[in-house]
């Protein structure tokens, strides 16, 4: 973190601890981020709902060796500053009669408030991320190479955040420039007389090293130091970024393991006398329930998660006292045990600002030492039922100003609705043609045909005007609205019989109840039965590809979204493919296709509906 920031951040904490003093007798009996009830659940302050864990232990009640300071933290922001539509923008909350209910939660409006409120009567409190705070971001971020998301974070007084995978998007020089400020080199700057100022809080990437020199491209970790108390933080991304970034993202960088590098630091901070280090961690796991406020500690210690998380918790040195994580957009508070069989809380607040995490970290003087039998954690509601932060508000309104005319660039023409009704979906078909077009140069990828998933066209292209472009007119704002996720494209190596696999995935496991019909390029055709069940639906030998049967022995080359390549909504097969390349987003690929397929004069109409036959 450069001096003048630091200095900044420092005197706001100042005037903060000023504040909270002048009114710690009134609030000396407020909550803890978690009561210790029985059943290791409670209720959160601000936004009314929480979940509360305490490692099985009472709450250690502070004396004058110790010290509770506040640990506010959240992660994989991904630039949503407005108040994220659809399942994106809920939480589900297990109710006392183990039924659910979904919570309208997220927007920076109200993550602020939220985050304001949480900090009231704390003076020792540090707000942490766990990465992805940008990438893959709205429209109203996105189109600022996310500047609008930096300058939020600085005005909710974020003190510091690992990089996340996506903010290797633009690569390592971008980032750079979101840390330390400057206008866009090609965009350049977006308001007249304003310069970009960047990060005031540090970006860390203690396992990103220069090919050329060996460093981490960014500082590794940072002390955060109030009072004589000292935290430190490392902030590492997984090890597997550069399978899920553009090879232009990660062009002369290494990306290291986690473990080592932590372990590494951590005993670099405990050399200069910092004992107390949380670790920012852009890896995440998967919860046993998608219930953010679920015991994840039932039956045992962190036995309520799996996946990628458990290793590395199990890993990380003992001189680690606690861990913000990330990237798999999920909600969890654990204790997981170190190498030395001690409770640690590992924690993640979902994704798009709809949790926060408040975790005390009761920190002892004489040690200069976490007590870990005093840590209490809890995740909380970012609920839209709270007063908006009036300077959020302001700020999504200035930059959606700027917006205006770049969201109402044509980007091409149509002569009806194309929507996405049937299983074969008019607009899944113009997609899958879009990226087929986009990926098939041998220098790009050289594939031969294109998947697309349902769940990712999230609302139609309609003929009618949505604002003074004219009827047919197709902005770049409505194009984005149907592909908002800013998905990298991929394309892998197949084999047919593994491509026979991912049709019967579409309608079998964890499909069947509800198929999930992929969206094919136009030289490709099936026919599905559905009056057969699971996998038999597929009528194998009715599989052509240009018109020719598919050989379950060749290599096919298809090209599809990250998220499918990755294996996501059920198509595990998908995720084996080989040889990955990594190309421009799917939104570009579908831009440039409206524009080389489509004029005022010759629209794009909706496509015939016949790749896919449907038996009933």
């Amino acid at each position: 973190m450069s001096a003048t920031p630091q200095k900044n951040r420092a005197a706001r904490r100042m005037l903060t601890a000023v504040a909270g003093l002048a009114t710690v007798g009134a609030l000396i009996a407020a909550a803890p981020a978690a009561q210790a009830h029985g059943n290791g659940h409670g209720h959160g302050h601000g936004s009314g709902h929480g979940s509360g864990h305490n490692s099985g232990h009472g709450h250690h009640q502070p004396s004058p060796r110790t010290v509770d300071v506040q640990m506010l933290s959240f992660n994989d922001l991904h630039g949503n500053l407005e108040p994220p539509a659809g399942s994106s923008g809920s939480v589900t909350e297990i109710q006392p009669d183990g039924t659910t209910k979904a919570i309208p939660a997220g927007g920076v409006e109200y993550l602020a408030s939220s985050l304001r409120t949480a900090r009231k009567g704390h003076p020792y409190s540090i707000t942490a991320a766990g990465g992805d705070m940008v990438g893959a971001s709205p429209l109203l971020s996105g189109l600022f190479h996310d500047e609008p998301t930096i300058e939020a974070l600085n005005k909710i007084d974020l003190d510091v955040t690992s990089v996340g995978n996506h903010e290797f998007d633009e690569g390592a020089t971008e980032l750079a420039r979101l840390q330390n400020g400057g206008c866009h080199p090609t965009a350049g700057c977006y308001e007249k007389g304003k310069k970009f100022p960047g990060a005031d809080f540090p970006y860390l990437a203690a396992n990103v090293t220069s090919e050329k020199t060996g460093k981490p491209i960014l500082k590794p970790y940072t002390v955060w130091k109030k009072n004589g108390v000292k935290i430190g933080f490392i902030g590492v991304t997984l090890e597997g970024t550069p399978n899920i970034v553009t090879a232009e993202g990660v062009k002369g960088l290494k990306f290291h393991d986690e473990i080592e590098t932590v372990n590494k630091y951590a005993k670099e901070l405990d050399k200069q006398g910092v004992k107390s280090i949380v670790a920012l961690i852009h890896e995440g796991g998967q919860p046993a329930s998608t219930s953010y406020n679920y015991d994840c500690d039932s039956p045992g210690s962190g036995d309520g998660i799996s996946g990628p998380i458990g290793d590395i918790a199990k890993g990380i040195s003992p001189k680690v006292d606690a861990l913000v994580t990330g990237h798999t957009h999920q909600a969890y508070v654990c204790t997981i045990p170190d190498p030395a069989g001690k409770p640690r809380m590992v924690t993640s607040a979902s994704s798009f600002g709809r949790l926060y995490t408040d975790t005390t970290l009761t920190y002892d003087r004489r040690t200069n030492d976490i007590v870990r039998t005093g840590v209490a954690s809890a995740n909380h509601v970012v609920t839209r039922d709270q007063p908006k932060a009036k300077d959020m508000t302001d700020l999504i309104a200035r930059w959606n100003t700027i917006a205006a005319p770049i969201a109402n660039t044509p980007q091409g023409f149509i002569s009806a609705d194309i929507g996405r009704s049937g299983p074969e979906m008019p607009l899944g078909d113009v997609i899958a043609d879009a990226q087929l077009a986009g990926m098939s140069a041998p220098d790009k990828g050289g594939a031969q045909f294109a998947f697309m998933n349902p769940g990712g066209i999230r609302t139609d292209l309609v003929y009618a005007a949505s604002g003074s472009e004219g009827d047919g007119v197709v902005t770049y704002g409505e194009a984005f609205a149907v592909q908002p996720f800013t998905n990298m494209m991929t394309a892998i190596d197949l084999t047919g019989a593994q491509v026979v696999t991912a049709l019967q995935q579409q309608v079998s496991g964890a499909n069947e109840a509800s198929p999930k019909i992929l969206q094919v390029s136009k030289n490709f055709t099936y026919t599905l039965d559905m009056t057969k069940a699971g996998a038999a639906r597929v009528v194998t030998d009715s599989i052509r590809l240009n018109g020719e049967p598919l050989d379950p022995a060749a290599t096919y080359r298809v090209a599809m979204n990250e998220f499918l390549s990755g294996g996501g909504d059920g198509f595990a097969v998908l995720g084996q493919g080989a040889n990955k390349l990594v190309g421009a987003s799917d939104l570009d690929m579908f831009n440039n296709y409206l524009a080389a397929n489509s004029t005022a004069a010759a629209p794009l109409a909706p496509p015939a509906t016949d790749r896919i036959t449907v038996v009933k």
